[in-house]
């Protein structure tokens, strides 16, 4: 059975700058409204298949929530799913917003 990993918001700054990831967030709608990691999609159980249709299982995912902890539970169906590499961050948004101010928004 394939884990997920833990990451740092630094970790996941490094790795969009130089890499190429997916990350997936999975709070509210309004909440990703209000701003979300650039390039980030909106994973809900309405754009799970969607998300899974279009998904590269070799290209890593990086789950983000609120504070780093329904991730978790994400990063383990999607690590289930089949894909090799998947990440929960660590803090979440918040930490993320915190890390990166000025960070844009999509």
């Amino acid at each position: 059975m394939s884990e997920f990993k833990h990451i740092d918001c630094q970790k996941v700054a490094d790795l969009l700058a130089t890499d190429d990831v997916k990350v997936v967030d999975i709070r509210d709608e309004q909440s990703f409204n209000a701003g979300h990691i650039e390039g980030a999609f909106h994973l809900t159980n309405g754009s799970l298949s969607q998300f899974m249709q279009q998904a590269d299982f070799d290209q890593p995912v990086i789950v983000v929530c609120y504070h780093g902890v329904s991730s978790q539970g994400a990063a383990q169906y999607i690590a289930q799913q089949g894909f090799e590499d998947v990440y929960s961050m660590d803090g979440g948004f918040e930490t993320w917003r915190k890390s990166f101010p000025f960070a844009k928004a999509d």
